[in-house]
């Protein structure tokens, strides 16, 4: 995180005011779930879906790096973190135990939109606030949630592929996990865009963990059953990686492919020219949320909803992500750079 002596004054001159004046009443309390009786150091939770993606492991290396920060301005004290290994159920028993700990935050990316409903509300009728972002929940017993418009990725990818297309051919289209609310809406923002072009043929579509691996052995089947595509609507940045090395080991010749800020992606679109768009789900959402629970602990009227801008990623910008590759893993995302000065603004948006 950049950091600046401004910002450590400010934050000493804070700690003071609060030494001074006692912390938020119940009646500065302005975001939802909070009741203004709780005070610093923080104690914030993580409840995490599954941690074996990379993106994942990025995610949460951007909320500890945060936390840390926040712990040195005097605003939290620890990071619960938990991995339910990708089961819904188990994730609503971690979640449940957070409550029962009485932690103060719970930073979440939900294995299902619907199921931790109940354990959420409770949470937050216990005064613990309850960031979600990336995959979201369908209710709004929440106190933010965060995230970029997935319906507006989906469509982004599918009108620049059908472009690149010339309006018509054949095409397959690789999504995320079922059930997975920023996979389902990818997959339903860029239905509209195919429904406006019966020119495009879909001729199948997938469900992969974002994962190099089963996206690249789910693309080699269908490249055997179809002799023909013409291009790839690939929903996440793994998934378009896999698609790229599948074709070159059937040596197929490349068609243009949509997809994400994945590092191997955007490396093997440089290295084999490929007609190429993607955008980003930033990691540092996870940051952001762990900064968004603390303003909104310590009284601020944070939004219920806080849109993220989403990138367009094109042969006109692709190098200024390659120029920062080394900086991130192999397997990895290449994201932008973030400070709390950009989250203070995100959190000013009306």
């Amino acid at each position: 995180m950049l950091k600046s002596s401004l910002r450590a004054a400010t934050s000493a001159l804070c700690l003071s005011l609060l030494a001074c004046i006692g912390f938020v009443s119940q009646a500065d309390a302005a975001a939802k779930c909070i009741k203004g009786d709780r005070k610093p150091p923080f104690t914030l939770g993580w409840a995490n879906i599954y941690s074996v993606p990379t993106w994942m492991k990025q995610t949460e290396g951007t909320i500890a790096a945060e936390v840390e920060d926040l712990k040195k301005q005097g605003l939290v004290s620890k990071l619960v973190i938990t991995d339910a290994q990708g089961d819904a159920n188990t994730q609503i028993q971690q979640i449940q135990s957070m409550i029962d700990a009485n932690v103060d935050a719970i930073i979440l990316i939900a294995g299902s939109s619907t199921a931790p409903a109940r354990v959420i509300a409770d949470a937050c009728a216990k005064g613990i606030a309850i960031i979600n972002f990336d995959s979201l929940v369908d209710t709004d017993q929440v106190t933010a949630k965060i995230n970029t418009d997935s319906a507006q990725w989906g469509a982004g990818a599918a009108k620049w592929l059908i472009d690149s297309i010339g309006g018509k051919g054949k095409i397959i289209i690789l999504n995320g996990p079922a059930g997975v609310s920023v996979s389902d809406d990818r997959r339903k923002g860029a239905e509209p865009v195919l429904k406006a072009n019966p020119g495009v043929t879909i001729l199948a579509e997938t469900n992969t963990a974002y994962n190099v691996a089963p996206a690249q052995e789910a693309v080699s089947n269908l490249l055997f059953a179809n002799p023909q595509i013409d291009g790839v609507l690939s929903l996440g940045g793994a998934l378009s990686a896999g698609a790229v090395l599948a074709f070159d080991k059937q040596g197929r010749a490349q068609v243009p492919i949509s997809g994400e800020n994945a590092r191997q992606f955007l490396e093997l679109w440089k290295q084999k020219g490929l007609k190429g768009w993607a955008t980003m789900q930033p990691n540092w959402l996870g940051a952001f949320a762990a900064y968004t629970a603390v303003q909104a602990l310590s009284g601020k009227d944070v939004q219920a909803f806080v849109k993220v801008p989403l990138p367009v990623i094109d042969n006109s910008t692709i190098d200024s992500y390659l120029a920062r590759a080394d900086k991130f893993p192999a397997d990895g995302y290449i994201y932008s750079p973030y400070d709390q000065a950009l989250f203070d603004r995100l959190l000013a948006q009306k």
